[in-house]
């Protein structure tokens, strides 16, 4: 599918051209009786009196080639209403190779700012699709024709929903990639291409890493043929020297659970396990795009978690970034081996305001909140009320979580300063996250956003269809927009 928006002043067809109007939640046509021809009008009007006006939206075929969609807008809308709105129109659209659609701006009355450009935002969310690997594409052209000079969205906006468009689809490509093409190789490349976007990249490869002292992230590789590496992507874009906003993310490539085998089924979920990694990338070409008045850096720690002869056993210990010894249990709960040296070196180097990481990274928060919230938790009351208002703004929901000391006694080692995993039972999610907060080691306000319920949708949301959802971009990019620039 191909949506392309085109602000114009082309006069549609009075006969054969669909028509896109907005009134008001009662389909009160008084306001938009101007746009439409008297049989028209006439022919709309009586077919709304055996309709059910709760809806939101109705198309009606005035004859075989043209179509009117009437869209209502009703009172109290927050944005991502009027974003869904867009979702659905997009549902509704003809699916034929071509197609247009003549929106008209002037028939917005109804004051909500920048209405259309959300609407536009929405319909090009839903639009999404991954077909790279098929090779008979249906190749279907969608126009959209903007009419009118009221409601255009500024120049401005249109850059930003073009940059959370880009950045939302970018992570949801990752995100798509099977298993073989993005490994961690190929992944830190692609990294390194958004230098065109204004970002400074540096590739930390093996040999830096073991330098750096790196072995948590590195043991996770291990097993693999292909590098392990920590990526770091830098924006500049505040006048000052300010501290940067700095976002951590779980790059695993692939996730075999190494000797602590996963079960086939459903292995093949597992090239999903850098969603984490993906969502920073995104979030960071976004603000580089529109030239966010920002400092921020995005580091990412890829790897491909493989069985081996050379991989890690359980049982082994790994000295960390920190300095602290690990003891690794369980090979599969390598995500949090890999963030443990990102975290740490995020603060040591970056010195940032605040830090949040996001990884696929325990079952236990899908059993906890399904998929309708992403788990959040933090060591900073601040922080988690902006990054929980962002959420609610963007419908990228996130439901806090407890972090306490208790908690923090099950991740004790008899051999080492921790071990990864909690064998005595429960709170799978909080036990990792109180695992990640040893390595904030300077009382940098952090917060931890574990998305594995969020990151791959089966059945699709209201803002993509069933697939990778690219979570976090337009959140994290909310949280920035918000509060910090």
């Amino acid at each position: 599918m191909s949506i392309k928006i085109n602000y114009t002043k082309k006069t549609p067809n009075k006969t054969s051209s669909n028509l896109v109007l907005y009134c008001n939640e009662k389909f009160n046509l008084s306001s938009i009786k101007k746009h439409l021809s008297s049989s028209e009008f006439s022919y709309i009007n009586d077919l709304l009196k055996t309709c059910d006006l709760k809806k939101n939206l109705f198309v009606f075929e005035v004859n075989s080639k043209k179509k009117i969609v009437l869209i209502s807008i009703k009172n109290n809308l927050k944005t991502s209403d009027i974003e869904n709105l867009g979702a659905e129109f997009f549902g509704r659209i003809n699916y034929g190779k071509n197609s247009e659609y003549f929106i008209n701006s002037d028939s917005v009355v109804e004051k909500y700012e920048n209405l259309l450009g959300h609407f536009l935002y929405g319909l090009k969310l839903k639009s999404y699709e991954f077909n790279k690997y098929k090779t008979k594409k249906e190749i279907r052209l969608i126009s959209i024709n903007v009419l009118g000079n009221k409601n255009k969205p500024s120049a401005q906006s249109q850059l930003k929903f073009k940059a959370l468009e880009e950045g939302t689809f970018y992570a949801r490509d990752l995100v798509s990639e099977p298993g073989n093409i993005l490994h961690p190789d190929e992944y830190a490349k692609r990294i390194n291409s958004l230098r065109k976007d204004g970002l400074k990249v540096n590739i930390y490869d093996e040999k830096k890493l073991k330098k750096l002292g790196m072995n948590a992230l590195l043991g996770v590789g291990m097993g693999s043929i292909r590098g392990s590496y920590l990526v770091t992507m830098e924006w500049n874009g505040a006048k000052n020297n300010s501290k940067p906003l700095a976002f951590v993310g779980k790059g695993v490539t692939f996730d075999t659970g190494g000797y602590s085998l996963k079960p086939a089924r459903f292995m093949e979920d597992m090239t999903y396990d850098m969603a984490g990694s993906a969502a920073v990338v995104g979030l960071m070409k976004s603000l580089a795009i529109r030239k966010a008045k920002v400092n921020a850096v995005g580091v990412v720690g890829l790897v491909e978690n493989m069985v081996s002869g050379v991989a890690q056993r359980p049982g082994d210990i790994v000295k960390s970034y920190s300095g602290k010894t690990i003891e690794v249990l369980n090979t599969d709960a390598e995500g949090r081996l890999v963030l443990a040296d990102a975290l740490t070196f995020t603060e040591k180097k970056y010195k940032p305001k605040f830090i949040v990481d996001l990884a696929t990274l325990t079952g236990a928060i899908i059993v906890s909140l399904g998929s309708e919230y992403a788990g959040l938790f933090s060591n900073d009351d601040k922080l988690s009320k902006q990054i929980l208002s962002a959420g609610e703004k963007v419908e990228e929901k996130l439901w806090r979580m407890p972090l306490h000391k208790n908690y923090d006694k099950l991740m004790n080692s008899k051999n080492a300063d921790m071990q990864n995993i909690n064998y005595i039972g429960g709170a799978g999610s909080t036990t990792a996250a109180q695992f990640l907060q040893r390595f904030i080691l300077n009382k940098t306000p952090w917060a931890h956003l574990d998305i594995a319920g969020m990151a791959f949708s089966k059945y699709g949301g209201a803002l993509n269809s069933s697939g990778a959802t690219g979570f976090g971009v337009r959140l994290l990019n909310q949280l920035v927009e918000e509060n910090y620039e």
